[in-house]
């Protein structure tokens, strides 16, 4: 069986499936708010939306590693961010309810000014960036070694074919497919672990004792994913967009069985990382798991992959759509929305021919914006303009500390894997927090 051409397949047959069964936008608000039918989204429909949109490609890629690394401690630790959902779910319920916003941009022009909003679209414009081509040298690297032309035509043909049904669609294409997606996601999940789980010296009770519960072997990423996750939902637009699209109680419900089922779906999958480690396997651990069950079942890991990217990339083409028309205010309508869609697709491929590295998208620009934990934690309480720009850029600040390794040894009380990166943000955290009171204390 030649796996390459069945890649190929799986890859057009499911991207010319999408295009055939997505709604085709004719107004605005389908375009941009998901409606269908003059109806928004139920609770499920979110819900499959907001995981799917969540497991992109190097998130499980990530999770079957870190199980690799450190058992179903990693696992667990890596589910840390979900919690994400939990939080930005009840904060952004509140603030349509209590406080009447229809979007984090009106929120931040209201209480900071413009130029708070445009710094925040622009720190989400890097993250929408970085999505496109961070998941799309995933899918390239189970065609070929990067560099190769395998490589960079099974990037291309996957972003084109991706785009045009986003095109059709826009966010009513991004909601809909993600649905599908869901779907076979949970359905070749299941068929992985049904393998994995039926080699005779494989159990759940081995999974459950694998990995140690120490700092130095996955807590230190636990910690600093909790922490992170008071600020990382709010500078993902994928995220943030879904919060504002169905009223108040179906999004808060949606919202909460995300966080749920979500982590439940990325620890399921680190199981894979925990066969791999007990099998003694090195390198990519999806892929050697794949290859060491036959070619059935690394087509099954690829078909994840290609799923998992398909639904992070379209709702990225779609948010940036969004931010473009509807939150800057650059031409709400059809056209220049396509035309958005086709720009980030563009500017998001061009460092994958620049040799770039997939960047930790995750834990770096995550500290990044850890500058915006007190913004919307104390969101009632109205805070001078300063208050949020020494917040936001002292986060910025950290987020460099944390790239050149910059914090010193003696503030880190912990050690091993992930400790530069949980206290980064417990400092970081701290000192955004302080330094948005302060402006507040001295006004009083």
């Amino acid at each position: 069986m030649n796996v390459e051409i069945w890649q190929w397949g799986l890859i057009i047959a499911s991207s010319v499936l999408m295009f055939v069964l997505s709604p085709l936008a004719k107004s605005p608000d389908e375009f941009f708010k998901a409606t269908h039918r003059k109806k928004s989204p139920n609770v499920w429909m979110l819900t499959g939306s907001l995981i799917i949109s969540w497991i992109f490609a190097k998130s499980i890629t990530n999770a079957a590693n870190l199980g690799l690394s450190f058992g179903i401690v990693g696992g667990v630790a890596y589910a840390g961010y979900y919690l994400s959902f939990a939080v930005a779910g009840i904060i952004i319920y509140q603030m349509r309810l209590q406080g009447g916003f229809t979007s984090i941009h009106q929120f931040l022009t209201t209480r900071f000014g413009k130029g708070a909003m445009r710094l925040f679209s622009v720190l989400i414009a890097i993250r929408l960036f970085n999505e496109v081509w961070s998941n799309t040298m995933v899918i390239g690297s189970y065609f070929g070694e990067m560099g190769s032309t395998p490589y960079y035509w099974a990037i291309l043909v996957f972003t084109i074919l991706t785009l045009a049904y986003a095109l059709k669609g826009g966010l009513s294409s991004s909601i809909f497919t993600d649905v599908i997606q869901m779907g076979l996601f949970s359905v070749l999940l299941c068929v992985i672990l049904w393998s994995i789980f039926s080699v005779d010296d494989f159990s759940v009770k081995e999974v459950a004792t694998s990995g140690t519960w120490s700092f130095d072997l996955g807590l230190n990423l636990l910690f600093a994913a909790l922490l992170q996750s008071f600020s990382y939902p709010f500078h993902d637009p994928v995220l943030t967009d879904r919060a504002f699209l169905s009223s108040p109680k179906v999004t808060l419900r949606s919202f909460l069985i995300a966080s749920v089922l979500g982590a439940a779906c990325i620890i399921l999958f680190s199981v894979i990382g925990v066969y791999a480690q007990s099998q003694g396997m090195a390198g990519q651990a999806a892929v050697e798991v794949g290859k060491a069950f036959g070619v059935v079942i690394l087509l099954v890991i690829n078909f994840i992959m290609i799923t998992s990217a398909a639904s992070t990339l379209d709702s990225t083409f779609s948010s940036f759509s969004k931010l473009l028309s509807v939150d800057l205010n650059l031409g709400k309508n059809l056209s220049f929305g396509r035309l958005s869609m086709a720009v980030i697709a563009i500017l998001g491929t061009i460092p994958v021919f620049l040799n770039a590295e997939i960047l930790s998208a995750t834990t770096i620009s995550g500290t990044m914006v850890i500058g915006l934990t007190p913004v919307f934690l104390f969101w009632r309480k109205p805070a001078p303009k300063i208050s949020y720009y020494l917040s936001v850029v002292t986060g910025i600040v950290f987020g460099f500390i944390l790239v050149f390794d910059a914090l010193p040894l003696s503030l880190q009380f912990t050690t091993g894997s992930y400790a530069a990166l949980l206290w980064t943000n417990v400092w970081g955290i701290t000192a955004c927090t302080i330094l948005y009171l302060i402006p507040r204390w001295i006004k009083r």
